[in-house]
């Protein structure tokens, strides 16, 4: 099965692919880590968005999209272009999203820690939490 972890941050859908096959888990290669949207008011840019973000699964194969929810209010509340972002990714056809809540992620890992540091790994620093998000998803 492989995963793609998002982490919404701002303009920016970072992510991350993650697969597992047979208890082994692989970071594949991605031709991106974020995909971002300049405006978020302009419809073509969303929906030009949305299909790059589509068109970069498929190329992948991927068989779950899973976004960190986020807060709606509060102190850690998500912005208003996150959700239109998150909005955008639930309601593209083909794929199959997640919304996979902190508590979830931080459960899955306290069973199953997490065997790999970042730094060990290719990815960005900045990948963290699309990593441990897909990673918390495959161990659920």
């Amino acid at each position: 099965m492989k995963v793609c972890g998002v982490d919404l941050k701002g303009n920016d859908a970072i992510v991350c692919m993650l697969s597992q096959s047979d208890g082994l888990f692989n970071i594949p290669d991605c031709r991106v880590q974020k995909l971002s949207v300049n405006d978020a008011n302009d419809k073509a840019q969303l929906i030009k968005f949305q299909q790059t973000f589509v068109k970069l699964m498929m190329d992948y194969g991927v068989d779950h999209v899973v976004i960190r929810a986020r807060a709606m209010r509060g102190k850690f509340a998500g912005g208003a272009v996150g959700f239109k972002i998150e909005t955008a990714l639930q309601l593209a056809d083909g794929l199959d999203v997640i919304i996979f809540s902190p508590t979830d992620i931080k459960a899955s890992l306290k069973r199953s820690p997490l065997p790999i540091e970042i730094e060990d790994t290719d990815l960005k620093k900045f990948q963290e939490t699309a990593f441990t998000t897909a990673y918390a998803f495959l161990n659920r």
